[in-house]
């Protein structure tokens, strides 16, 4: 089974077109190999893939005829993901919650009591000093 549709249909990717691109842009190995999306995968085969800033590695225990449910994944590919990596994922759930760009979107409720509150202080500020 080639590579790209082994990693949709055990749900890695949303579409296949996706498990293509990230092949071509060198996130998937096999075997420690950079790998183009037609490679072949068999049983016993390592993949690393690179994905949201951290490297999933999984062994592969059978190829599915078809894209699976996802109760179904585990009979398809074990995760030898390392604990390291997904603590990874932990930190970065974590920073996205508590920051925002400067100049991303609305603000929110609490920003804009915020900016109310600085702009009552600078007017009575304005009043006071006349």
């Amino acid at each position: 089974m080639r590579v790209d549709k082994y990693l949709w249909c055990i749900r890695y990717f949303k579409t296949r077109s996706i498990a293509t691109k990230a092949c071509k842009e060198g996130k998937v190995r096999v075997n420690g190999d950079l790998i183009k999306p037609s490679r072949e995968v068999y049983p016993m085969d390592k993949i690393t893939i690179r994905k949201n800033q951290i490297n999933y590695e999984l062994q592969i225990l059978d190829t599915p005829d078809s894209r699976i449910g996802a109760k179904l994944v585990d009979i398809y590919r074990k995760d030898i993901t390392p604990k390291e990596s997904l603590q990874k994922l932990d930190l970065l759930k974590y920073s996205k919650d508590y920051y925002r760009k400067k100049g991303t979107g609305r603000p929110t409720k609490k920003d804009r009591r915020d900016i109310d509150d600085w702009y009552d202080d600078t007017t009575k500020d304005d009043n006071e000093e006349e």
